[in-house]
């Protein structure tokens, strides 16, 4: 695992359940082992749901040609069968590429601590989406009886990150979706769930269609909030009247906006906020000439 990817969550398996390099000696917890495909089943509290086809088909062509570089770590129930803790993207590419058994290091967990190693390893690993990590949070506070404050502690975040992730499942579902699809980012989440419920949508539509960035994001949840009599009274414009403000916005500035006149037409007006936006609004029209 790279420098990198361990940023994800700060701290790993390693520092919550015991060590599970392969060059550090076995214990009593953890042993290697090469486990019958067949005998192993997915986590049921595994926070990703989606695997991506391709990708798979990548991996056990890898597979396939070099066999599985990194074991799989596993929990041995009582019937003999075992229950992924993390790997799951490997054992479903060695299914793919015909493997009967793979390399796996058995850990002696308790239940509890299962759905939170499989957490962990799944957001330092798999990238999850934003909904995903606080449908797995959500989980681990619910099933494993577990305070915010302690799930924290469990995945080395603070707790207003973690606040932060649990506020998104009280989105809208369009918002929640949006997210999932990398349609908004994070930050633009956080910007629209700071407004009231009936807003939100209002906002989300608006960043998606003008291409917010999070700051412009920002600054129109602080609008809505600040003078909400200015979102009642704003017009929706024809298709053309969009996008001909999208086009000004994409050479010239952020800071447009459009408006009705009493005839019947419309009025552009580029905001500069100072002299300098002044010069750097006449450098990108010397650009366009």
């Amino acid at each position: 695992m790279t420098a990198q990817k361990k940023r994800g969550l700060g701290r790993g398996l390693d520092a919550l359940f015991g060590p599970t390099n392969p060059t550090q000696q076995s214990t009593p917890m953890s042993e290697m082992s090469e486990v019958a495909i067949t005998d192993i089943i997915p986590n049921p509290l595994q926070p990703r749901r989606d695997f991506d086809d391709e990708t798979l088909q990548e991996l056990a062509t890898s597979i396939a040609e070099l066999g599985v570089i990194q074991p799989i770590t596993l929990k041995r129930r009582e019937d003999g069968k075992y229950i992924i803790i993390s790997g799951e993207r490997r054992w479903r590419a060695s299914q793919i590429a015909g493997l009967e058994t793979l390399p796996a290091y058995i850990r002696d967990v308790e239940d509890e601590d299962l759905h939170a190693m499989a957490l962990v390893e799944n957001i330092q690993r798999e990238n999850l989406n934003a909904i995903e990590i606080a449908l797995g949070m959500q989980r681990l506070v619910e099933e494993c009886g577990l305070t915010q404050e302690a799930m924290a502690q469990k995945v080395g975040k603070k707790r207003s990150t973690v606040s932060n992730y649990m506020r998104l499942l009280s989105l809208p579902s369009e918002v929640q979706l949006a997210l999932k699809e990398g349609v908004i980012s994070m930050g633009h989440a956080k910007a629209i769930a700071a407004l009231d419920h009936e807003l939100q949508i209002k906002a989300l539509k608006k960043c998606v269609k003008k291409s917010l960035s999070v700051r412009q994001a920002e600054e129109l949840a602080r609008k809505y909030t600040e003078t909400p009599k200015a979102v009642e009274t704003e017009e929706e414009y024809p298709e053309s009247y969009s996008r001909l403000v999208m086009e000004f916005e994409r050479v010239l500035s952020d800071n447009i906006s459009i408006k009705r006149t009493k005839s019947g037409g419309s009025k552009i007006t580029i905001e500069c906020v100072n002299d300098k936006e002044v010069e750097l609004l006449l450098s990108r029209l010397s650009e366009i000439k």
